[in-house]
């Protein structure tokens, strides 16, 4: 039995303490904001949130994750209440098939978390680890800075 808290829900599992992070939350809660790219931590695909650092779901056993806080993309907003983030992704038509914007918003909410006002640079280095296939990387910068401008301003 594991013990993970998602979304700020405890939840008792009773799963493989080796099973990658990714499969429970995808399989085991239904969560389908982190996604399966390359299973070895190169894409960002399944990129989340612990306790506030971006990590990668696919290759983090969930016994090293037991107790700790992980959020999702289901856990920053809703379809009638989107974060600021996910709504400057959805006004900037930062995505095209949509695969990769998982892992570049929960990156981009760690970076804003501890940079609200990153540069150019910034949002580049932080994003560069997540792979994007259709081309949208500048409307993903973009994105990227209307969030941060948004959240300076309360939301």
């Amino acid at each position: 039995m594991v013990t993970l808290v998602v979304n700020d829900k405890a939840r008792t599992l009773d799963v493989d303490p080796d099973t990658p992070l990714l499969y429970v939350l995808r399989n085991d809660l239904a969560l389908h904001g982190p996604r399966f790219g390359c299973g070895l931590a190169q894409c960002g695909a399944c990129t989340v949130l612990l306790e506030g650092a971006a990590i990668r779901s696919c290759v983090t056993p969930v016994s090293s994750v037991e107790r700790r806080k992980i959020t999702t993309l289901e856990g920053l907003g809703s379809i009638a209440r989107p974060h600021p983030i996910q709504r400057a992704f959805i006004e900037e038509q930062a995505a095209q098939c949509g695969y990769c914007i998982n892992g570049m918003i929960m990156t981009a909410k760690a970076l804003l978390d501890k940079t609200p006002d990153p540069t150019d640079g910034e949002i580049k280095q932080a994003l560069a680890g997540n792979l994007c296939r259709c081309g949208t990387h500048l409307r993903i910068v973009r994105a990227v800075r209307r969030a941060a401008a948004a959240m300076r301003k309360g939301g």
